[in-house]
């Protein structure tokens, strides 16, 4: 059975570390193909995963997260990660993920598999979530099994891995490409409209391409 975290051993308080300076009823669901965007129109049309006037449903984000349904649920119940687009209040509705809401559900699903402490996730979390931290993208997390760090230099990690403090590290940046990569393929949901927006797979484009020319 997948564990939701809550089974982790529970350990000191984590040391991150910032550097200072630094529809009616009736009505059918409306659909259009992703990025949004028909041809002749602007390409500011476009939106990418990362927009803001995009959000995904709990099953796309658990797909791209690499986690059960179970583990998403036992979490936001639990308060370690709320969807910041939309709850399940009122009940009629679905919870709606940002992309960088899954983004911090991949993070944290990488340090419960290296045996970090949910206690302690969750305080690395609470920071991460935080406004003093605009760049995930350009973070890595270095973790010793029990503490976890924030560098934002490559000098931090090389400090870190020399006082035997740095076991693994988390390249946020690389997380964040490969997360674009994956949801640009998944079926979203516009913030503003409601519509439902279809992922697009190049792969598939190509494939077809390939059947007409045969």
């Amino acid at each position: 059975m997948t564990g939701t975290g809550d089974d982790a051993a529970a350990g000191g308080l984590c040391a991150v570390h910032l550097p200072r300076a630094a529809r009616s009823v009736t009505e059918l669901p409306r659909m259009s193909r992703f990025p949004a965007v028909q041809p002749g129109q602007p390409a500011i049309e476009r939106l990418a995963p990362t927009s803001e006037l995009i959000g995904f449903r709990g099953p796309t984000a658990c797909a791209a997260a690499g986690i059960t349904y179970r583990q998403l649920d036992y979490w936001a119940r639990t308060g370690l990660l709320e969807p910041s687009v939309r709850s399940v209040y009122p009940a009629s509705s679905q919870r709606l993920y940002s992309f960088r809401d899954i983004l911090l559900l991949k993070i944290v699903k990488r340090l419960l598999d290296a045996g970090v402490s949910l206690q302690n996730i969750r305080v690395a979390v609470s920071h991460l979530q935080s406004p003093e931290v605009a760049d995930l993208a350009g973070l890595t997390l270095m973790c010793d099994g029990a503490t976890v760090y924030e560098c934002t230099t490559p000098q931090q990690v090389v400090d870190l891995l020399k006082g035997g403090q740095g076991v693994f590290g988390i390249a946020v940046g690389a997380v964040w490409r490969e997360l674009e990569l994956t949801l640009g393929r998944l079926h979203a949901e516009r913030t503003d409209t409601g519509e439902t927006v279809i992922g697009h797979d190049p792969g598939d484009e190509l494939a077809q391409r390939r059947n007409r020319a045969v």
